[in-house]
């Protein structure tokens, strides 16, 4: 009974001793100042990477925008991962824990993970090589395992692409095994424009070439002049003639539209038809009128 008491008494006097609290003091420093110092090399680290590829516009040996900010945002993603990992160590080391032995066994560890782990290999075995040969870029507009937008982010394990109406789609680069890049060469905007049986095709492709020749003045966006291709379809009651436009990358849907405004504007001030939808109603009982009153 006595020796219980003396080691619970011993127990009480080490924990309100100085020594304990010194300890615990002097370690939650060092945890702090790492944390700190990890802080500071990773804003020191940011603003030396991000310098370095502002300085890189000025000199002789240049990269594409779309190339620079993916390798931007993988070199900056590196960084702190490392600087993290670093940090994690040492923390480790302040609470005298052997990190040598730590790391023998997470190697073991790792090694049988390892066989369960091939999707994680993958995916960044793939963004390895999605960097590597540069199929998509930060900012491209590409369609790929059924979605489509802008590229956000490119990591080594994935990849955040935001469609057009907002939603952003995490892929695992594993995943990635066919893309359509739209924002690679130039685009082409290919416009439909109706004619009515009735008007004469001539003269509306003499007015649609004339506003197609004042057009590029206009649209910085456009290349060359817009092509008029001739007559596309001949419908049930249209005649369809097809316009087509090289431009910048990803410009053809805005082109397209303000082409659509520009022709049915022009073909309204010389007098040219755009055909709609017309209701014919038949009447049975006129119909038996009239032929009552001629016979």
């Amino acid at each position: 009974m006595e020796d219980i008491q003396t080691q619970w008494s011993d127990v009480i006097d080490y924990v309100t001793g100085p020594e304990l609290w010194i300890t615990v003091g002097v370690g939650a420093i060092q945890v702090l100042f790492i944390l700190l110092m990890a802080f500071i090399v990773i804003k020191v680290g940011r603003r030396i990477v991000t310098q370095f590829f502002t300085n890189r516009k000025k000199g002789p040996f240049r990269i594409s925008q779309r190339r620079e900010a993916t390798l931007n945002k993988l070199v900056l993603n590196t960084l702190s991962y490392v600087v993290y990992f670093i940090a994690a160590i040492m923390i480790l080391e302040t609470f005298s824990i052997n990190i040598g032995a730590l790391l023998a066994g997470a190697g073991v560890a790792g090694l049988a993970i390892g066989f369960g782990a091939q999707n994680l290999v993958r995916d960044v075995i793939s963004g390895f090589f999605i960097i590597f040969e540069d199929q998509f870029s930060v900012g491209d507009y590409i369609q790929t395992s059924g979605v489509e937008g802008f590229v956000e982010e490119i990591g080594l394990r994935t990849c955040k692409v935001k469609a057009w109406t907002g939603e952003v789609h995490i892929l695992p680069n594993g995943n990635v095994t066919q893309v359509t890049n739209y924002s690679i060469h130039n685009s082409i905007a290919v416009v439909d424009v109706s004619i009515a049986y009735e008007e004469d095709i001539e003269q509306a492709e003499k007015a649609i070439q004339e506003l197609l020749e004042e057009m590029p003045e206009r649209y910085e966006e456009m290349l060359d002049v817009p092509k008029l291709l001739g007559v596309q379809t001949l419908g049930a009651s249209d005649v369809v003639m097809r316009i087509i436009a090289e431009v910048n990358p990803m410009e053809h849907w805005a082109i397209a539209r303000e082409m659509r405004k520009e022709v049915k504007n022009r073909l309204d001030q010389v007098g040219i038809e755009i055909p709609f939808p017309r209701m014919v109603m038949y009447s049975r009982q006129e119909e038996e009128q009239i032929e009552a009153q001629q016979g």
